[in-house]
């Protein structure tokens, strides 16, 4: 299940975490913010002084030297002003630049069953769309409290100085402001949330339309897919514009409700003046700074619509990062070692949800011996393999690595001893090279090579362009079937691990390529214990065992000839393959 979400203060607190490496950033925007806090109070201040000076005065001298003060004043508050903006946002983005490394890393460390309940779109919206929802909210927020709320500050003081009688009149309203505000925030973030759930859905039709591309094209849905995209669409935009609603609603209402104030101030104040109880320059130096104020208050409130949809992607977030990982290493788990390569089940069980996919298998390999799975669909074969590799833990009984559990082990060690080549060839967008060596990233070329020969890929590989640097595309587009999965055996051969797990290894190759690379299968099984999963049956026949899983247990066990002689089901199933093989039409 997933982790309660974060209460609010808790999740602001975590992003101001993430702020926290980058002090000296923020400590120079705080430098920057001062200058424009400092500039808005000096303007408002020297408009009572400068204008008595000019019209009551006559200090023709100020006034020849105030267009030049003016250009000064703001060439030196828009140096301020970039200071602050730049360092600001500079620390928001590499804060949120750490948020999105460290979800990244959280998701690389989340068990294979979390994968498998979540939508792969949904999680890279999350990495994507949620953080980048942050990275705009934390730059924005931060941003705003420095300098616009030192500019507040600093106004606040003239005004204050200058007539509190009047500055009470005006402000009087403020806290009105604030009830509809909270409210208003609250909406954005609650429909910040829902629209960012939207958009994992969006995430999720493009992942899935784009890498089932040809089925969409085999079968001519594209119209059925863009309608579709088009209804989660719709369902986005619903959410955004609901966004935009209160969002445009909290500027008219605060500017609606100070006006009053404002109001008040001129009725008051204008009348001092006509009463020669105050002077006109006194007068429009408060009105000057009191205008002045208004902005900054106002960015403030947007500032703080913008915290809220921060937080409502940052919950989704956080909700991630929060997340058990559902296996992890055991308190006293060990690097043992590497194994000698027996295995044993011993009494597994395991049910996904409620459903027992494994009841009580017992089953032993010696050190070299070829162990075939066979069976009907969804008879369990794949997910006992996958308990080996602790994708998942049995729900009973214990899988065992040379008599220890395989929990014992550090995760790290146990993924050590073993070599995976699945029925799905998982390849990477980058060099033949790369991929061959993700299992050893510091082999040599000439280690490379030669488990490309022993996979019989060295000769198709020599003819592409840039043969082991040449780049094969998105899960290995640009090559053929059988080209990918002998890339992934070629793999599996330069781990060199004592445990071999192949799950349909032959699967999606040709008769041509499917006899070398079973030779290079049977070079590569040698000393080594090898758990084979295969439909069709006359890839195993020479398996030291052949295992038949039927509902979740074991059928039969024994020699192809043994079991053939039982008259069993791995009999009816080898007699129904070898009909479908002889009343399949010639070529």
């Amino acid at each position: 299940m997933s982790a309660t979400p974060p209460k609010k203060v808790n999740v602001f607190m975590r992003l101001v975490g993430y702020s926290r490496p980058h002090w000296w950033r923020i400590a120079l925007a705080a430098v920057g913010s001062l200058g424009v806090g400092g500039m808005d109070g000096a303007m408002a201040y020297l408009v009572e002084p400068v204008l008595r000076k000019i019209f009551s005065g006559k200090d023709t001298a100020i006034f020849m030297l105030l267009p030049i003060g003016i250009v000064l004043l703001y060439a030196l508050r828009g140096v301020c002003r970039y200071t602050n903006d730049y360092f600001i946002k500079s620390a928001g983005q590499l804060a949120v630049q750490d948020v999105r490394n460290d979800l990244y890393a959280k998701n690389m460390h989340l068990s294979v069953g979390y994968f498998n309940r979540h939508e792969t779109g949904m999680l890279m919206s999350r990495v994507l769309a949620d953080v980048g929802m942050m990275q705009e909210g934390v730059a924005n927020v931060i941003s705003g409290l420095f300098r616009d709320g030192l500019s507040a500050i600093a106004l606040l003081g003239v005004i204050f100085y200058r007539d509190w009688q009047l500055a009470l009149i005006s402000f009087v309203v403020i806290p009105l402001t604030v009830i509809p505000a909270t409210k208003i925030g609250k909406r954005i973030k609650r429909v910040a949330r829902q629209g960012q759930e939207k958009m994992g859905d969006l995430a999720s039709i493009l992942q899935e339309t784009y890498s089932g591309i040809k089925v969409v094209k085999a079968f001519g849905l594209e119209g059925r897919e863009i309608e579709r995209f088009r209804a989660r669409n719709s369902d986005f935009y619903h959410f955004t514009r609901k966004n935009i609603k209160y969002d445009g609603l909290s500027t008219p209402i605060m500017e609606f409700i100070t006006s009053f104030g404002i109001a008040a101030v001129i009725w008051v104040g204008g009348s001092n003046v006509m009463h020669g109880t105050k002077s006109a320059s006194e007068f429009f130096s408060f009105i000057t700074g009191m205008v002045l104020v208004f902005n900054p208050i106002k960015r403030l409130l947007s500032s703080y619509n913008n915290l809220q949809r921060s937080i409502g992607a940052a919950e989704r977030v956080f909700e991630v990062m929060d997340e058990k990982p559902e296996i992890v290493d055991a308190p006293d788990a060990r690097d043992l070692g590497k194994v000698n390569g027996e295995v044993e089940f011993r009494d597994v069980r395991f049910k996904y949800e409620d459903d027992y996919v494994l009841q009580g298998v017992n089953l032993k390999a010696k050190k070299g011996e070829v162990i075939a799975l066979v069976g009907p669909s969804g008879g369990g074969k794949t997910t006992l393999v996958s308990l080996i590799t602790r994708f998942y833990d049995p729900t009973g009984g214990a899988v065992l690595m040379d008599g220890v559990d395989i929990r014992k082990r550090t995760m790290q060690n146990l993924l050590q001893q073993i070599a995976l080549v699945d029925q799905e060839t998982i390849l990477f967008n980058d060099t033949i090279a790369n991929n061959i060596r993700y299992g050893r990233s510091q082999a040599t070329d000439a280690e490379v090579e030669a488990a490309a020969r022993a996979a019989f890929a060295h000769d198709f590989i020599m003819e592409l362009p840039e043969g082991y640097q040449t780049n094969i595309g998105d899960r290995g587009v640009r090559l053929s079937g059988g080209q990918r999965q002998r890339l992934c055996i070629a793999r599996a051969i330069l781990k060199d691990a004592p445990i071999l797990i192949l799950d349909e290894a032959t699967s999606a190759l040709d008769t041509e390529s499917e006899q070398m690379v079973q030779k290079a299968l049977n070079n590569l099984m040698k000393n080594r214990t090898t758990f084979v999963i295969a439909h069709r049956l006359s890839t195993i026949t020479h398996a030291d065992r052949i295992v038949v899983l039927e509902k979740g247990v074991v059928a039969e066990m024994g020699t192809h000839e043994d079991l053939l002689q039982k008259e069993g089901l791995y009999s009816r199933l080898h007699g129904m393959q070898f009909k479908e093989t002889k009343s399949w039409p010639a070529g």
